[in-house]
């Protein structure tokens, strides 16, 4: 499994999502699942998943699908 398909199965399983509905547009609280709570059991999931420490200015600034690719960018996972 790639990278993208990791992290695109992270959005699926977190927020209960159609893997057609991952997007670009996907946005913090733009979805049901995606508050507070959800934001912080999808980090655990992607630290998890990909074996990285997120910093809590990284994690605050978490604010969209493309947003976390970059995040994840820094610390050398290529999710594109």
């Amino acid at each position: 499994m790639s990278n993208k398909e990791k992290y695109n199965q992270v959005f699926i399983e977190t927020f209960n999502l159609e893997k057609d509905y991952i997007s670009a547009d996907l946005e913090y609280n733009s979805i049901p699942g995606w508050d507070s709570v959800g934001h912080m059991s999808m980090i655990a999931e992607l630290e998890e998943t990909f074996d990285v420490m997120l910093e809590m200015d990284e994690i605050i600034d978490f604010s969209s699908f493309n947003k976390g690719i970059e995040i994840l960018g820094k610390h050398g996972v290529d999710v594109r």
